[in-house]
């Protein structure tokens, strides 16, 4: 049973936001309710509307929320291209599974529903941690001397992968001691999306 939190005056939004996430960690997307996160929050019912019209504005707060932190992680791993760009693009993939696997609720708010992101603090985060892999993705193809247009795809290319990868490690298909150690297979898929982006074969392992 899970005990009631209980909040200052002023809180009760980011408690709301609290126990959706927990909720979004235990069973994704389709076990979020307005009633189950205020019951969890430890006020009535009606609580949740001082600040959310509905189920969907909260998921979209959690979102923003979630982009933002996972934004100034990958950011932060990329350390603005050093000690040079292919290994700031490694430790960038390294903080992108690192999110997944520590913050499982936001990240279900986050790509739960491409719907989320049509509310604009949701989607303008989403959008700022794009662009950050469009950089680092630009500052790499620089450093190979190669052309940086289409960059934004190779960037996609690069977010797939890491859903991908992340996604098959939240749900237990990777695992370093059984199938496979998903930092080494997102860093071979991304080396080679890049080596392919700079016209360049892969190097054999």
């Amino acid at each position: 049973m899970h005990v009631k939190r209980r909040y200052h005056h002023g809180s009760l939004k980011q408690a709301l936001v609290d126990a959706a996430i927990e909720i979004l960690a235990e069973g994704g997307p389709s076990a979020l309710t307005l009633t189950e996160a205020a019951r969890r929050a430890g006020v009535t019912p009606a609580a949740p509307y001082r600040h959310f019209s509905g189920r969907d504005a909260l998921l979209a707060e959690i979102a923003r929320q979630g982009f933002e932190t996972f934004g100034a992680r990958i950011e932060a791993a990329w350390d603005e291209g050093r000690p040079d760009a292919k290994s700031a693009m490694g430790a960038m993939c390294a903080a992108y599974l690192k999110f997944a696997r520590e913050e499982p609720g936001l990240y279900a708010a986050m790509f739960g529903q491409a719907a989320t992101l049509a509310d604009p603090g949701a989607g303008g985060a989403a959008d700022h941690a794009l662009e950050i892999l469009w950089r680092a993705v630009v500052a790499w193809l620089q450093q190979t001397r190669a052309p940086a247009q289409g960059a934004r795809h190779v960037a996609l290319q690069v977010w797939a992968l890491a859903h991908g990868v992340a996604m098959l490690t939240i749900s237990g298909h990777f695992d370093p001691g059984k199938t496979a150690d998903p930092a080494a297979v997102l860093e071979g898929a991304v080396q080679g999306v890049m080596a392919a982006a700079a016209g360049k074969p892969k190097a054999t392992p």
